[in-house]
This record gives structure tokens, C-alpha cells and sequence, in this order.
């Protein structure tokens, strides 16, 4: 039996309504795990600046004392634990990946709009799609 052109019709708007329908749970899926992800990325950003400026402080402190000029430098080092520790702390971080976990929202969302060019899509920082017009042929 052949198809009529009615139920071509209905077959093309089934497809287009299952595309959408997958469309719509990726944004979904896609907003939420960005949007997980932000208090974790915030609490790293917050811990990482306060790291950095203890650090800053740290380092102000030993390089303006005046005793450090005559001592070793290890023996500096112990004079000010405060710049050691704070330090040593911000290696470890780095050491741990905390510039990878500052902005991995971001990492997600570059790489997807990556992806979403193929299909003449892109997304927004949130995660949601922005479908671009299609190409003219001529």
C-alpha cells in the first residue's frame, strides 16, 4: 500500500515534533548542570581569592621586613610561616586543579557551543540554546 500524502505529512510532523522534544530535554539537561555546578565554582573562586590575597599579604610582609636581608632564606621562610603556609596552600590548590574548577561552567559551555555549531545552534552561559537562522542557499 502506498502512504498518502497525508500520512507523509503527519510522519514529518511526528519527526519534527520528537526533534523538538529531544531539543528541549537537552536544554534542560545542559541548564542543569550548569546550573549545579555554580555554588561549587563559587566556592572555589571565593577560596581561591582569599588564598591569593593571603598570599599577596603574606609576601608584602616578608619582602618589607627588614631582617629578611640578613637572614638565609630558609630561615626567612620560617620568620614568616604566615606567606609560607599561605604559600604553600595556594600551590597545593593549583597542584589540585582549582583553575580548571573556576570555570568549568564555562569550559562546558565552550565546548558545547563547540558542538551546537554543526547543527547551527549555539547557548547562552545559562545553558540555553539560541537556534541561529538557517543558511540561504543561492
Amino acid at each position: 500500500m502506498k502512504s498518502s500524502a497525508k500520512e507523509r505529512s503527519l510522519e514529518k510532523m511526528s519527526l519534527e515534533q520528537t526533534a523538538c522534544e529531544d531539543l528541549k530535554a537537552f536544554e534542560r539537561r545542559l541548564t542543569e548542570v550548569i546550573a549545579r555546578l555554580q555554588p561549587a565554582t563559587t566556592r572555589w573562586r571565593i577560596l581561591l581569592v582569599i588564598v591569593a590575597a593571603g598570599t599577596a599579604f603574606g609576601a608584602y610582609m616578608w619582602l618589607t621586613d627588614p631582617k629578611t636581608q640578613d637572614a638565609t632564606f630558609i630561615q626567612s621562610l620560617l620568620n614568616h610561616l604566615f606567606f609560607t603556609v599561605a604559600a604553600s596552600a595556594l600551590i597545593i590548590l593549583f597542584i589540585m586543579g582549582i583553575h580548571k574548577k573556576v570555570v568549568s561552567p564555562s569550559i562546558i559551555t565552550s565546548r558545547t557551543r563547540a558542538v551546537l555549531v554543526d547543527f547551527n545552534m549555539s547557548c547562552d552561559d545559562t545553558g540555553k540554546l539560541i537556534l541561529k537562522p538557517r543558511p540561504t542557499t543561492t
